[in-house]
């Protein structure tokens, strides 16, 4: 008989899907060479900065820090990489989870212009950091939005605009229904826009880039380490099962796989589950799906994404579930919206299917925080992650290094208490995006 996994880690987003210490069976696992695993902690350490997550926020405040002259520990619960930061679908934008109009609403004028900017300085410094840590990585430019109905193609029009404001010109191309199906082999799409500032990667290799740099920065990386409690009194520390670390300042960087630690993270951000498919490998079928090797989202409310992968598979995110478990099928739940938009599909193989949780905000803007003295919270990128994520890690790096004038900026970014706080969130947020599910499917 197997043994049965305990109820407190069905409960844990950390243990719920996957098997301790073990990447997901996923497309991105099998094409990129594993790291060396690192040494949980024993015992007490000291650092300068102790950073909670490997992933990208983690990975990149910890290499900014330690270039910096910090000594720096990384713990992890699971592996390098091991949470959203190497199951994603990939896609590097340029922009926070919000229209340039929508970012003006909600911050005012002038710091909707240098959240802007900070968009697409986050997209310029993963390219960089991709180019310079982690070229199998293979960064790739030019990132599609494409609109299923003409009303949203109107809207994307005007937001093109503002965007041409503050891009150049040849970064940013509007696309009608002909110029985009000729990118984008389906019917389903009225329109959109590319821009080629952004771009797609292998996340996962991405990752263990970063990982790799902040070794040869001194930085020391601890795997299956669980931060148990994280405090700033009577200095800050932070507890784990069999050790623990003194530190002059904490990142918590868990994203949507630790929003317990902190309290205001507890009640304003949201755990999600989101999950994608590697198809069998197209061949010529492949021009028929995307003519350029760009990646694609869409304008439903919950986002249909996607991209080939370098030997030809279309590599399709779609679904959301909300939770600690993930569905028994997948593929099944995937392939529904695959085929939708390639009918031309409907008998290719999948090879791969997997999930990963991700963490949302009600505004869909991050969620910076000091919660404490000396500790930092990083968290609810939105679907945003992969460009914003090793961004906000180099901005807390710096605030903590004594320049703090950008991580200000994201401080005030407006993030309300999810209706509920803590104990509701999961229930009223599943209600309300199962209604918008409903809408996206009846075209409404």
């Amino acid at each position: 008989m197997g043994t049965r996994t305990p109820a407190s880690e069905r409960m844990n987003l950390l243990y719920a899907n996957d098997q301790h210490g073990k990447y997901p069976d996923s497309w991105y696992t099998a094409t990129a060479t594993p790291l060396p695993p690192f040494p949980p902690l024993r015992g007490e350490a000291r650092a300068n900065l102790c950073v909670i997550g490997a992933g990208y926020t983690g990975l990149s405040a910890a290499l900014h820090a330690a270039q910096a002259g910090m000594d720096v520990i990384v713990i992890d619960a699971q592996r390098v990489g091991f949470g959203a930061s190497g199951r994603n679908g990939g896609q590097v934008g340029t922009t926070f989870n919000a229209a340039p109009r929508a970012l003006a609403k909600a911050v005012g004028s002038e710091d909707a212009e240098k959240l802007i900017e900070m968009g697409h300085a986050a997209a310029d410094l993963t390219r960089d950091l991709c180019a310079k840590h982690a070229p199998d990585a293979s960064f790739k430019p030019g990132l599609v939005h494409a609109d299923r109905t003409i009303g949203e193609f109107s809207e994307t029009q005007e937001e093109v605009e503002q965007l041409l404001k503050v891009s150049d010109s040849e970064e940013i191309e509007l696309l009608d229904r002909t110029a985009l199906q000729e990118i984008v082999g389906s019917e389903g799409y009225e329109g959109g826009f590319i821009n080629t500032r952004a771009g797609h990667l292998h996340p996962l290799r991405y990752a263990f880039g970063l990982a790799r740099a902040c070794v040869e920065a001194g930085v020391r990386i601890h795997e299956a380490t669980a931060a148990h409690r994280v405090t700033s009194q009577p200095y800050p520390l932070v507890q784990t099962a069999h050790g623990r670390i003194r530190a002059e300042n904490i990142i918590v960087a868990t994203n949507g796989y630790g929003t317990g630690l902190t309290k205001p993270t507890a009640s304003r951000v949201m755990p999600l589950n989101n999950f994608i498919v590697a198809t069998q490998p197209l061949g010529d079928l492949a021009q028929s799906v995307l003519s350029r090797d760009v990646a694609v989202y869409d304008s439903r409310f919950v986002v249909n994404y996607f991209r080939l992968s370098e030997d030809k598979r279309l590599i399709f995110g779609g679904g959301e579930t909300y939770g600690y478990t993930f569905p028994k099928d997948i593929a099944g739940l995937v392939r529904k919206p695959l085929v939708r938009v390639f009918p031309q599909l409907k008998d290719v193989d999948i090879d791969y299917a997997w999930g990963g949780t991700l963490a949302i905000t009600t505004s869909r803007l991050p969620l910076i925080t000091q919660p404490e003295p000396h500790i930092w919270a990083a968290s609810g990128y939105s679907g945003q992650g992969v460009a914003l994520a090793g961004f906000v890690g180099k901005i807390i790096a710096d605030a903590v290094s004594g320049n703090a004038a950008c991580a200000d900026l994201l401080k005030r970014l407006p993030t309300r208490a999810f209706p509920g706080g803590g104990a509701l969130r999961t229930p009223l947020l599943a209600l309300a995006m199962t209604w918008y599910a409903m809408r996206d499917r009846l075209g409404g």
